[in-house]
């Protein structure tokens, strides 16, 4: 049910399925789960430290103590949690399902088209990396085929580049494809 993964030193992530979490506690309506599910998860995750999940104007979620920096993700039956000491962070888990090939090309860019083609995994992969990018800005605004971009690299990983008017910063993230499901993370920025 709870899966906890240290990454490095510095990260941890926490998958929590949310179809077993409700069968071993009671029926709830889907947002009081995955509300629940999250500081389940959050619990198991940071141990015995006393936390207070809040939201930034801009919904971006924080602990009460800073630290560790989180980044939170549901889709269907899957919660994801990733907790970051030493820097913001982000994480997004996606089902695996063709209908991101009707939505495509609200989120890809010419270069990102030509590469994914109709590889419904990849293109899954790169709507992840983006929300990914979109969560460790925390900013509102962003345009995900103008201001986000990805580029696969031969060792597995993504290189991710959020431009905004005057600044760009790069992020290596780390995508994972698991039980239909694809998940990317940021590893560090560059």
């Amino acid at each position: 049910m709870v899966q906890i993964r240290d990454i490095n030193v510095n990260i941890k992530i926490g998958i929590l399925d949310l179809a077993l979490f409700t069968q071993h506690n009671k029926q709830l309506p889907k947002r009081l789960t995955e509300k629940e599910g999250t500081q389940f998860l959050l619990k198991n995750l940071l141990g015995n430290v006393d936390f207070n999940l809040l939201y930034t104007e801009n919904g971006k979620p924080y602990l009460n103590s800073g630290l560790p920096h989180i980044s939170i993700s549901h889709s269907h039956d899957r919660l994801a949690i990733i907790a970051n000491q030493a820097a913001p962070t982000g994480i997004d888990i996606e089902l695996i399902r063709d209908k991101v090939l009707r939505i495509r090309h609200k989120f890809l860019n010419a270069g990102e088209a030509v590469v994914c083609g109709d590889d419904v995994a990849r293109l899954i992969t790169v709507w992840a990396a983006k929300e990914t990018l979109y969560k460790v800005d925390g900013l509102k605004g962003l345009d995900f085929r103008e201001h986000l971009a990805v580029e696969f690299k031969n060792n597995g990983q993504i290189r991710g580049v959020i431009k905004r008017e005057g600044s760009v910063k790069e992020y290596i993230l780390q995508p994972e494809l698991t039980d239909d499901y694809a998940l990317v993370y940021v590893l560090n920025e560059i």
